[in-house]
């Protein structure tokens, strides 16, 4: 005869799938502000949270649907968009003064030069300060869409019409994708002076 259950029922964004509670205690333990980044099948969510006992308090944050006022035309899931989003939130931590974070992914798998890491770049960026690994992030020509520009150049007409159907519905000169970044780049760091 049992006298206890043999099984025990995890917790329920455990069993959801949205939260990992061995990493967020670690995390919580250092004491120090998490940045956050989510990212969905269209955008990045980039938060810079303070543990609380009654919940965590959101201090900052940035979606990269905002970019569309920073001139942003272009996808909102890829890596600049995310190097941009979190490029956004740290300046934002930096006006609501803090100064030092700890990443937290999630979920996502630690890829070195993933979208976690082109936000996490954007945060460094912006002047916090985050422990990262240099071979982590992504290189400047991936988040600045050097990649996109050469291969739309390479393409003939009626295959780039093909390839890059979305950008050319949106008005998006995939051949000019890194004067798009950098301009978008600019405005960002102007609205935070």
């Amino acid at each position: 005869m049992a006298k206890n259950a043999t099984y025990k029922v995890a917790f329920r964004r455990r069993l959801e799938g949205k939260t990992n509670y061995k990493k967020r205690l670690e995390l919580v333990k250092s004491g120090l502000p998490r940045i956050a980044v989510r990212k969905s099948n269209k955008f990045v969510l980039v938060q810079i949270i303070k543990f609380g006992r009654a919940g965590d308090n959101v201090l900052a944050q940035a979606n990269s649907r905002e970019l569309e006022k920073f001139g942003w035309k272009a996808s909102k899931k890829n890596l600049s968009a995310a190097f941009l989003t979190g490029l956004l939130a740290g300046l934002r931590a930096k006006k609501a003064g803090i100064e030092k974070a700890v990443l937290d992914i999630g979920f996502s798998t630690p890829v070195h030069g993933a979208k976690c890491f082109a936000a996490l770049k954007g945060a460094l960026e912006s002047g916090l300060q985050i422990p990262a690994d240099a071979s982590a992030l992504p290189p400047e020509e991936r988040i600045s869409g050097k990649h996109i520009e050469e291969f739309a150049k390479k393409l003939p007409e009626e295959e780039f019409k093909k390839r890059f159907s979305k950008y050319v519905k949106d008005n998006v000169d995939a051949k000019n994708f890194v004067s798009l970044f950098e301009n978008t780049r600019k405005k960002i760091l102007q609205e935070a002076k």
